[in-house]
């Protein structure tokens, strides 16, 4: 057994013990791949997943007003209420920091395990929802600047 498979399949293992589903699953359609020989999607699968991932999770944040459960009054509202523009200002930030992740992952491609295993122990400790994988890598990396200037 190679180590790519039977890292999978600690995940797989790690994900039901854990009842954390989404690693389970992605970790089992990854060894199926990687099984069938079908290694040549891999990095197909590596640059689109990200998008697609977003993609559904855009698509889950759009859904209230695709159903008309939100009216042009009440959105323009919000927008500019203290809430709203609190909340501009954060996701200007999230996208920022999430550069910094992905580029902290393309450098270190090992701490994604540790993305991995974070993701898992927020969602069985603390109950956490698994859509920010890509910000937790934003936040090491904030976090290993911030150990960057203190130790240099």
């Amino acid at each position: 057994m190679q180590t790519p498979d039977l890292f999978l399949i600690i995940f797989i293992v790690l994900g039901a013990v854990c009842r954390v589903n989404l690693v389970s699953v992605a970790a089992s359609i990854l060894l199926v791949v990687r099984m069938l020989h079908f290694n040549r999607y891999l990095p197909l699968l590596e640059r689109r997943s990200l998008e697609l991932g977003l993609l559904f999770l855009m698509i889950s944040i759009l859904v209230p007003l695709a159903m008309g459960k939100l009216s042009a009054r009440d959105m323009a509202h919000t927008v500019f209420s203290v809430a709203g523009l609190l909340t501009i200002a954060g996701g200007v930030v999230a996208t920022m920091m999430n550069a910094k992740g992905l580029a902290l992952l393309q450098a270190y491609p090992s701490l994604l395990l540790c993305v991995v295993l974070g993701t898992v122990l927020g969602i069985v400790l603390f109950r956490g929802m698994p859509v920010g994988p890509l910000m937790a890598a934003a936040l090491a990396a904030a976090a290993l600047s911030v150990y960057g200037w203190f130790k240099g």
